[in-house]
Parts: structure tokens; C-alpha cells; sequence
């Protein structure tokens, strides 16, 4: 009567990721992406979102937001009819391509009150993949993230009240200017 052997298949060494039947197998969709992504020189990442930003502020330089048809309308006004905290960010930015700070002002006034924040922290992501820094970063303080929660909350609701509708899209917050 034959002998019967088992054989063992062949295990894998997990400190140096080789052997194994499935060494060569290919890799699931999702790591696939993840190991291109990695692979890709940090630098990229926020000059292709500053080429992002500026293709987009071109379009609405060109196509006007503000006539009908150009842009979908914005959900939460379709749905609710009352204002969200981005209401008049389009035509905010297709008029500061134009020149028209104040005209940016009445569309959105917290956009251009952030400006100077968004534009900070995109400087300092530009600087921090070029020079990447020695020690890992701070995180940002609650303290600053309660208060930005709390600022754009309070406009949100703010602007649709009554008594503060010159924070409205398209309102002159000067209206004499």
C-alpha cells in the first residue's frame, strides 16, 4: 500500500513579504492605487490643486455665473430656499477675476474674510513639500477650529435672518459704494 505524504504549501515569511503561492498575485484595485499614489513626488500634490483652483477661477472668468443655465444651482438653496455658508462663492471669485473686490464682497463676505487664511495655509503647504520639516507639525489648536466653527455657523444662520439680509448673496453691504 502507497504512503500517503502530505505536503505543506508553501508559507510566506511576513518579515521580508516573499514566498508564498501568492507572491506574484495581482494586488487588490484599491492597494494597487494606494502604491502608485505613494510613489507619486509630494510637490505635485498642491501645485496640481493650485492648477485645479486657477482652471477654475479662469472658467468662471470667462462664463458668467450669473446668468441662467451656466452652473447648477446650489443644493441646499434648491432644497431649502434659505442661504448655506458657500451661497455666491461662484460669482464671489468670477467678480474678484474682474477686479471687483466690493462686488465680491456682497456676494459672499466670509470667503473674502477667509481669503487671507486660505491663501496662508496653501503657501504653507507648498512650503512643507519642498522642505519637508525635521519634526512632525502641530496640530492645529481646537481653540481655532471651535472659533471657525462657530464664525461660519453664525454666519449661516445670520444671513438668513431679516435683520442681517445684507449678508445675503448679491446684497451691498455698503449700499451707498
Amino acid at each position: 500500500m502507497p504512503k500517503l505524504v502530505h505536503v505543506q504549501p508553501e508559507q510566506s515569511d511576513p518579515r521580508t513579504g516573499t514566498g508564498g503561492p501568492d507572491e506574484h498575485a495581482p494586488l487588490p484595485l484599491g492597494q494597487r492605487i494606494l502604491r502608485r499614489l505613494h510613489r507619486v513626488p509630494p510637490p505635485v500634490w498642491p501645485l496640481s490643486a493650485g492648477a485645479l483652483v486657477l482652471a477654475g477661477a479662469t472658467l468662471l472668468h470667462f462664463v458668467d455665473p450669473n446668468e441662467p443655465g451656466n452652473y447648477p444651482t446650489c443644493p441646499w438653496l434648491l432644497m431649502t430656499g434659505t442661504f448655506c455658508p458657500g451661497c455666491g462663492t461662484m460669482r464671489a471669485i468670477a467678480l474678484t477675476t474682474h477686479g471687483d473686490i466690493l462686488g465680491a464682497i456682497s456676494m459672499n463676505p466670509l470667503l473674502v474674510l477667509l481669503a487671507p487664511y486660505i491663501l496662508w495655509a496653501y503657501a504653507q503647504w507648498i512650503v512643507s513639500t519642498v522642505r519637508p520639516p525635521k519634526a512632525p507639525p502641530r496640530p492645529t489648536p481646537s481653540w481655532f477650529l471651535w472659533t471657525l466653527t462657530i464664525v461660519i455657523t453664525g454666519f449661516w444662520v445670520l444671513r438668513n435672518l431679516p435683520w442681517f439680509s445684507f449678508l445675503a448673496p448679491g446684497t451691498p453691504l455698503f449700499p451707498g459704494w
